[in-house]
């Protein structure tokens, strides 16, 4: 298998509500912010092409599909849909694309599966072959949020995931759990390659994958979205329960770290997959850094 590193749109978000529990004076050496408070953040994904030769995209990043307005609101940086040209320059397109597997459908993660936004045209699905593979318990979450997340998710796109016809949903329960000693889920369309596990901390429902090689890769979403976010005690404002994101970030780290298992990395502005190290306090920190993987033998 080989797996590159594919970037989507970037964002800039406000530093407080993505270091919520960190006080200003820590969080702004670890990414500093611009005059309006706000931190920079990528939103790449992952590509995998398996020993059968299908290529499976890991998320999607925001996109193109905001308007203007709302663009400027969420701090999308670029008008053109990053992520279509990041799969153009290694030869792709969304149509060479066989499964896309997303952790959850909040908007920044999700959002790639669009078209770009243009004046009167309605929302509508790229990736026309894909198989898309969802958790059920947060597909249907998506489909009645609470109020507190509401505003995440992106009104109409559980209609278009259903319509397609294409849509694979996947039983996580108590045994997928990263608290404990979970049992990973397996789903049809990607066999052994990819072990499912399920994390509730940061919005109920969160599959995290990790891929099977020689050394395996963990796509870690926004369970830890970036280097900075290793540290344990560290969780963001849009973390729906983080006192169980904490506990899942602990049992997550120990069991990759005895497993020697790399750490993708969806929100961090420079690097893409690290390695995990702890002092002899006990603390997470990251080692092996990559910007970027370009064919990367897994």
């Amino acid at each position: 298998m080989k797996a590159w590193s594919i970037d989507g749109n970037t964002q800039r978000l406000d530093g407080g509500a993505m270091f919520g529990n960190v006080p200003r004076a820590l969080w702004q050496k670890w990414l500093p912010p611009d005059d309006q408070h706000r931190v920079p953040l990528a939103c790449r994904a992952l590509l995998v092409q398996l020993d059968d030769g299908r290529y499976v995209l890991f998320e999607t990043g925001i996109g193109a599909f905001f308007d203007p307005a709302m663009r400027e609101r969420f701090g999308v940086v670029e008008s053109e849909h990053r992520l279509l040209a990041s799969l153009s320059a290694i030869g792709l397109t969304d149509a060479d694309i066989d499964v896309v597997v997303l952790s959850h459908l909040h908007f920044d993660h999700a959002g790639g599966l669009l078209a770009p936004w243009a004046p009167g045209e309605p929302l509508r699905l790229l990736f026309p072959r894909a198989r898309f593979v969802v958790a059920r318990e947060h597909f249907e979450r998506a489909d009645r949020p609470h109020s507190r997340d509401r505003a995440s998710f992106i009104p109409g796109m559980n209609e278009l995931l259903r319509t397609s016809g294409r849509l694979e949903l996947v039983e996580l329960g108590a045994a997928q759990s990263l608290i404990g000693q979970p049992t990973p889920a397996r789903t049809p369309c990607l066999g052994d390659a990819v072990d499912l596990y399920l994390s509730d901390g940061h919005t109920p429902g969160l599959m995290l994958s990790e891929i099977r090689g020689g050394r395996n890769i963990v796509f870690c979403a926004d369970l830890i979205p970036g280097r900075p976010w290793v540290h344990v005690p560290v969780t963001m404002g849009y973390d729906r329960f983080p006192e169980r994101l904490i506990d899942e970030k602990r049992h997550f780290l120990e069991d990759r770290l005895a497993r020697d298992v790399r750490l993708f990395f969806t929100h961090d502005p420079e690097v893409a997959m690290a390695g995990i190290a702890r002092d002899g306090n006990g603390k997470f920190s990251t080692i092996d850094e990559l910007p970027r993987l370009e064919a990367l033998s897994v």
